[in-house]
């Protein structure tokens, strides 16, 4: 089958592959913070992905001692509705606006 160029990406041994697009949507991430003090209670932020089907697949972030490498874990997706705390509004908000 032929690929446009603009598709097309070399990997580091030369060879060439085509971008094949996965899935595509929304996300939202979010960090832990201690209730007490407001600030941040863990380093690590779950990222939550929807395709554009609705399907939804959590990662947690977690940074490692290199300060520019993270893991990403996945995490079981919790089947409760869950909100988030805005800071720049001081509310809170629904996970999926």
């Amino acid at each position: 089958m032929e690929y446009p160029k603009s598709v097309i990406t070399k990997t580091r041994n030369g060879k060439l592959e085509v971008r094949g697009l996965d899935s595509r949507g929304r996300y939202v991430m979010y960090q832990y913070l201690n209730p007490e003090t407001g600030k941040i209670a863990d380093r690590k932020r779950k990222l939550c992905l929807m395709d554009g089907e609705g399907k939804v697949q959590e990662f947690f972030i977690i940074p490692l001692k290199s300060s520019n490498r993270s893991l990403l874990v996945v995490a079981e997706k919790e089947e409760t509705e869950r909100k988030v705390w805005n800071p720049k509004t001081s509310s809170e908000e629904e996970l999926w606006k």
